[in-house]
């Protein structure tokens, strides 16, 4: 540490900075075509009985589609938030 200290003119900020990854650790679920997908449904009318999607309802729907990963609602809920979208 001290040698890369002195290396660096005494400049702590270069010695210290640790490297920027270029990969996440752990890929993604939720891509942008997954997103797409679940606002598309979540668009589209509810189920007969039912009034609005709920995010468990929209949990059911996805594990039934096997092109589309397993989602939890939470996830679900967190892709909603992020985009901003209300689920009437």
């Amino acid at each position: 540490m001290a040698r890369a200290y002195v290396e660096h003119d005494g400049d702590v900020g270069a010695t210290i900075r640790r490297k920027r990854r270029s990969t996440p650790p752990v890929e993604p679920i939720v891509t942008g075509e997954v997103e797409a997908r679940l606002i598309a449904l979540g668009c589209s009318t509810p189920p007969e009985g039912r009034s609005r999607w709920t995010l468990r309802l929209l949990e059911k729907h996805i594990a039934l589609m096997r092109d589309m990963p397993n989602l939890d609602h939470s996830t679900i809920g967190k892709v909603v938030k992020k985009r901003r979208f209300v689920l009437t």
